[in-house]
This record gives C-alpha cells, structure tokens and sequence, in this order.
C-alpha cells in the first residue's frame, strides 16, 4: 500500500515537471547555500589554522592597545611607547620568551631596471628567518651588521624577484625604493625561498631591509608598531603570554595600552569569529527553505483543488481519510526531498568553485549535509500537512459534483 502511495505521489508530481520544479526551487536553492556556506566558513577556517600553526603554537603577538572616546572616536593606546629597547627589555625580564622582534613595515614602489612593482617592505632583524620558519634559498639574509649599521640592502620574496628581474640574477643588482616624497637605492644580498600565498597575504611579493634602515630613513622615528616574540616552546607559550602581561603593566602602568595575543588564542578567535558568521549566514540561508516550503504548500493546495473530483472518486471506491492524508504528505515530502537532493548537488558545485577561487581546501561534512537535507524534509511534511488534511476532510459527494 505504502508503495502504490508513493508512486501515485511521484506520478502526480511528473505530470507537471516545471511546475514541480518551480516549487522545489526554493528548496533547492535552501539547501545548496546552508551547504557551500557551511563549507567554505569551514574549509576558510581550516587553510587559516594550518597556515598558523606551521609558524608554531608559541609565537606571541603584542600590539597596543586600542581605547574607544567620546563619539565612539578610537585611540592606539600605546604607539608611542613600543621602541627597540623595550622589545631588549622584554627579553631580558621574560625568562619564557625565547626570541622578540619588532614589527614595522611600509608600503613603496619599488624600480629596477624598466621593471617596477608596488609592495610592502617589512623592517626586519635577523631573527625573523627563526620565528617565522623562512629562510633566503639564494645569497643571505639581513645579518647583524646590516641591522646595527643601517645598511641599505634588501632580500626579496621569489615572486617579486622575478617581478623585478625576469631575465637576471637579482643578487648583487641595485633596487630603487620610492617612498613618502623620498628615495633610497638598496642592493640586493638575498632571495627567500617559496611559500606561496598565505593568511597574511603573499608573502613571496615583500621585499625585506633592516629595520633600523626602515625606522631611521624612511619612518624617521624611533617607534614600531609592535613585537613578534616566540617562546622556548609551544608549552611555555601561555606562561610567556604572562610574563610580557605582567612586565608591561608595570611598565605602562595600564593594561589596556597594550595587547597580547598567543597563536592559540588567535586560533579560538577565529574559530570563534568563522563559526558565528557560518552560523548566522546558515541562518540567512535557512529562510530561503522556509520560503520552499511555502512554495510547496501553495502548490499543493492548487493541486488538492485540481484533483478534488479525483479524491472524491477514491473515496467512493472505498479509500480512507488516511490514505488520503498520506498521499498529499508523501507528495510534499517527495517534492521537498527531490528540492533536497538537487540542493545537494548545487551547494557542492559552489563550495568547489569557491574553494578553487579562494585556494583553500573543499571541506563538505557529512553532518552539514545530513542537517540540510533533514531540514528540507521537516520543511515538506510541516509545509505539507495542511494542504493534506484539507484534501482528506473533502466530503465525497461534494468532492464528485465539483467541476
């Protein structure tokens, strides 16, 4: 019995295969944007946390601190205090802290030759190659004496060496910056190895100069805007975070003029951040199966008044209000599963296209497959319940006098 209703519902629902699809259309566009939402939050969220922890779980970000005034007007709180010799005493008063470099960096035009390309140069020390795992793969990197004697050199990433210098070897050859209203000439010692595009940006197209050299002939100041450190290890990293806390709120005497962020801090927050704004995206996406299901419902209520003298002949030949009701169920249930099923398929093509566009990983879940499609369903049989009651409650004498 219950096979001859579904293939009834089926039937019935193949008659009129545009109107049918029309209906499920919003089913099926429900279903596909919960799942490439889900997917692409998710499959972000992943190429963002391999990308941080290959630089370690026990580096530290320290930053000032940011006050909110009056008319919701925003203040660095601490711009003026973060110098290199704070960054020395950090060192030394930190026992858990292994490594602290400064962070600063501009924007510039960088020319050689009658080749040219705008870029972000980073101020560095030679620890930089440590805490951040890169290192050149031709010449050197920014040593020491480049640091202490403000040497105009400069290591390129791969990318922008090859921007610069398609037909030659960059080591050795000249590189003019222009940079706020100024120009500096800096010779090149090193090219870094690949590392392709990352959270942070592409870091292969940076070029790299001391950071004395940044700070003293191009900012023509004495301040960065923060400090890179790196723990002794990835279980020291929490009692690192302390220690920096607790120096520089005697230092500064506020701990709201400063920030400090462990690796795997920052990882929670972005979980934290992605997981709310897949969720709240779902959500938006999820009205769109509520708009399926009333689609649905319309149309069956079209079809119960098409197919009123059908009905009315079914229950003179002995059918039961039940097997009435079932029908219509099974046939808002097969429409909206059919919707499901199609919505499958296009929010998996979107996720892929996303994910290729973006260059992170295709991550679709069984679970956001499983909640979407289980969902499109409820939405059928709630969508479908009152079209078949009233198609079950028809008087058949009524029912075989309508025309």
């Amino acid at each position: 019995m219950i096979w001859e209703i579904l293939r009834m519902a089926v039937d019935s629902l193949t008659v009129n295969k545009l109107r049918s699809f029309l209906s499920m259309l919003g089913i099926i566009i429900g279903v596909g944007a919960v799942i490439a939402i889900v997917s692409v939050g998710s499959g972000a969220r992943m190429q963002v946390t391999n990308e941080i922890s290959q630089l370690g779980s026990n580096l530290i970000t320290i930053s000032p601190g940011i006050r909110r005034g009056r008319g919701g007007r925003i203040s660095i709180t601490a711009a003026d205090v973060f110098t290199m010799e704070l960054a020395e005493q950090l060192q030394q008063n930190c026992p858990s802290v292994e490594r602290i470099m400064p962070n600063v960096q501009t924007s510039g035009l960088l020319i050689a030759g009658g080749n040219n390309y705008q870029t972000q140069v980073i101020g560095v020390t030679p620890i930089y190659q440590q805490i951040y795992n890169f290192y050149p793969a031709r010449g050197q990197f920014i040593t020491d004496e480049h640091e202490v004697n403000a040497t105009n050199v400069m290591v390129l990433g791969s990318g922008l060496a090859k921007e610069l210098f398609p037909d030659t070897d960059p080591l050795g050859q000249t590189v003019k910056l222009f940079v706020r209203n100024r120009h500096l000439l800096f010779v090149v010692v090193g090219v870094m190895e690949e590392k392709g595009t990352g959270a942070w940006g592409n870091i292969e197209n940076q070029a790299f100069i001391p950071a004395s050299v940044l700070m003293k002939k191009i900012n023509n100041r004495k301040y960065v805007s923060g400090y890179t450190a790196q723990a002794v290890s990835a279980a020291a990293a929490k009692a690192a975070v302390g220690e920096i806390e607790y120096f520089l709120t005697r230092y500064l005497g506020d701990p709201e003029k400063f920030r400090v962020f462990s690796q795997e801090q920052l990882l929670e927050t972005i979980s934290q951040v992605t997981g709310t704004l897949s969720l709240m995206l779902g959500g938006i996406a999820g009205i769109s199966l509520l708009v399926g299901g009333i689609g649905i419902m319309n149309i069956m209520l079209v079809s119960v008044t098409e197919r009123t003298r059908e009905i009315g002949i079914r229950k003179a030949l002995g059918a039961k209000r039940r097997h009435i009701l079932a029908q219509f169920i099974i046939e808002a249930l097969a429409m909206s599963g059919f919707g499901g099923l199609l919505g499958i398929g296009l929010g998996w093509l979107g996720a892929a296209g996303v994910a290729k566009l973006g260059g992170w990983p295709l991550v679709v879940t069984h679970s956001s497959v499983l909640v979407a499609f289980s969902f499109s369903l409820l939405v059928g049989l709630f969508f479908g319940i009152y079209p078949a009651r009233k198609a079950s409650r028809l008087d058949p004498v009524i029912a075989l006098s309508y025309e």
